[in-house]
C-alpha cells in the first residue's frame, strides 16, 4: 500500500475523483494545506472528500524555500512514497517536493515551464512545435505594439491564470488596453500566489478546438483519445462542453496527437498525466496549452466511461512510479460528453427548470443543478456553471449533441426583478 502526499487540489469535480482513486487502488493519501477553511467552505454539509485523508497537516504551502525543509521533516515521520496535487498553482511545488525526496514525478523544471504559458510558448516554438504567432508582453506599450505587429484580433491572456480566467479575443487598442487593465487589477490568484506581470499576446486561431489526453510513463507518450471542445461566451472563451472522443478523420486526429507528442517533448516531461489542448486551423493543428494533470471538467469521467482507463487512478500510480495500465476494457459506450449550462446574466437565482424527468433517462449518468438562491455573475471563465449535465451513449459521436439539447432545453428564472445582462 502506497503512502501519497498530496499539496493542496482542487476543490471540482477532480478534488473527488483523486481520493476515491486512490482509495480504491488500496493506497492512502496524507492531506497538506495552507488553508483547511478553503475545502470545508467548499462542502459544508457532506464533508470534503479531501478531509478523509490519513493526515491533515497544515503549512504554508506558497513559499517553496520554506516548504522543502518542513516536507522533509513531516517525510521522516510519515514515510510518503509519492507526491501529488490536481492544483495547477501548486505542480511546481510537487514537482520540487519530489526531487528534494527522491520521489517519482516529473521534472521541476519540465513543470514549471509547463505551468507557465510563456515559457511553454518560447519552448515548444523553438522546438518547432507549431502554435500561433505570440509576443509576451511586460508592460502595456509592449502588448499594444505587439498586437499591431501580430496583427488584430488578438488573443490576450495571463501567463499563470486557470480557467480561462482573463483570456479573451480583442479586436482593437481600445479592448486591448481594457483587458490589460483587468489583468492588472487581478495581482493574486485564488490560493493568495502574487501573480507574474507578464502577459501574452496571441495571433487568433480560427477553427475548432480539441484536448488530448496523454500518459508518458519512461518517456513514452501514449495519447488515451482526443476529446472535442465546444466553446461558447465571445469574446470570452469559455467550456459549453466536452465529448469523448472526438469524431475525427484519421489523418486529422494523427495530426493532432502528433502535436500533442510533439509539445510534450520538447517540455523534457515524463512521468505525468497530461491535458494538451489544440486548435485544429486551417493550416493544420496549433497548440494551445498544456497542462500537466489530468482534464478537470469531468473529463476523465468520459475517458473512464468510455475506455476503461482511469485517469486520476494513472496520475497516482505515476506518482508512486508504478507503470500505468492503459488497457482498454469493453464498457458498452461508444461515446460520453458533458454540457454546461452558462450564465449569461446576472443576478440571484430563483431555479432552473425543465430537468424534471432528468432521472428517467436513461442516457444520464449524472448531472447538477445550481441551487434557488445562488448569487450569479454573468460568465467569463469556467468557474461560474449553472448546471451540467453528462450523457453516455452506445453509438460514436451522438453523446455531445444529446448532452448539449437538453441543457439547450433548461430555463433559468432570476428572483430579482432587475438582472443585468
Amino acid at each position: 500500500m502506497g503512502h501519497l502526499l498530496m499539496i493542496e487540489s482542487w476543490v471540482g469535480s477532480m478534488s473527488t475523483l483523486l481520493p476515491q482513486a486512490i482509495r480504491e487502488r488500496g493506497d492512502r493519501f496524507s492531506f497538506l494545506t495552507r488553508d483547511l477553511r478553503h475545502y470545508v467552505r467548499a462542502a459544508p454539509d457532506a464533508g470534503h472528500p479531501l478531509l478523509g485523508a490519513a493526515n491533515i497537516v497544515t503549512a504554508e504551502t506558497n513559499a517553496e524555500a520554506a516548504l522543502l525543509p518542513w516536507v522533509r521533516r513531516l517525510h521522516e515521520v510519515l514515510e510518503f512514497d509519492g507526491v501529488l496535487s490536481s492544483c495547477d498553482y501548486y505542480l511546481p511545488a510537487v514537482a520540487a517536493v519530489a526531487a528534494e525526496l527522491g520521489l517519482p514525478g516529473p521534472s521541476r523544471e519540465a513543470v514549471a515551464a509547463a505551468c507557465d504559458k510563456a515559457r511553454t510558448r518560447r519552448i515548444c516554438g523553438a522546438a518547432g512545435v507549431p502554435g500561433p504567432e505570440f509576443a509576451v508582453a511586460a508592460t502595456d506599450a509592449d502588448a499594444l505594439e505587439a498586437a499591431k505587429r501580430i496583427g488584430y484580433p488578438v488573443v490576450v491572456k495571463p501567463v499563470d491564470l486557470c480557467g480561462g480566467m482573463f483570456v479573451r479575443r480583442v479586436d482593437d487598442a481600445a479592448q486591448l488596453r481594457a483587458a490589460l487593465g483587468e489583468i492588472t487589477g487581478f495581482p493574486v490568484n485564488a490560493r493568495g500566489q502574487q501573480r507574474a506581470a507578464e502577459v501574452l499576446v496571441e495571433q487568433h486561431l480560427e477553427g475548432p478546438e480539441f484536448s488530448v489526453e496523454t500518459v508518458t510513463f519512461d518517456g513514452r507518450t501514449t495519447v488515451v483519445g482526443i476529446t472535442d471542445k465546444q466553446l461558447t461566451g465571445a469574446p470570452w472563451f469559455i467550456e459549453a462542453g466536452h465529448m469523448f472522443p472526438a469524431l475525427l478523420e484519421p489523418a486529422a486526429e494523427s495530426a493532432i496527437a502528433d502535436v500533442a507528442r510533439a509539445a510534450i517533448a520538447a517540455l523534457g516531461l515524463d512521468n505525468t498525466v497530461a491535458h494538451v489542448e489544440i486548435r485544429l486551423t486551417a493550416s493544420g493543428p496549433r497548440l494551445v496549452e498544456v497542462n500537466p494533470r489530468p482534464a478537470g471538467n469531468r473529463i476523465t469521467e468520459l475517458v473512464r466511461r468510455v475506455t476503461g482507463i482511469d485517469l486520476a487512478a494513472v496520475c497516482a500510480d505515476l506518482a508512486l512510479g508504478r507503470a500505468p495500465d492503459l488497457t482498454t476494457a469493453p464498457t458498452g459506450v461508444g461515446s460520453a460528453a458533458i454540457a454546461f449550462l452558462v450564465p449569461r446574466e446576472t443576478g440571484v437565482l430563483e431555479g432552473v427548470s425543465g430537468a424534471e424527468d432528468w432521472e428517467l433517462d436513461t442516457r444520464i449518468v449524472d448531472y447538477d443543478l445550481a441551487a434557488p438562491g445562488t448569487r450569479v455573475r454573468s460568465a467569463q471563465n469556467n468557474n461560474g456553471y449553472l448546471a451540467h449535465v453528462m450523457v453516455a451513449e452506445e453509438q460514436a459521436g451522438a453523446a455531445g449533441d444529446s448532452a448539449r439539447a437538453l441543457i439547450d432545453a433548461l430555463r433559468v428564472s432570476y428572483a430579482e426583478a432587475a438582472v443585468a445582462r
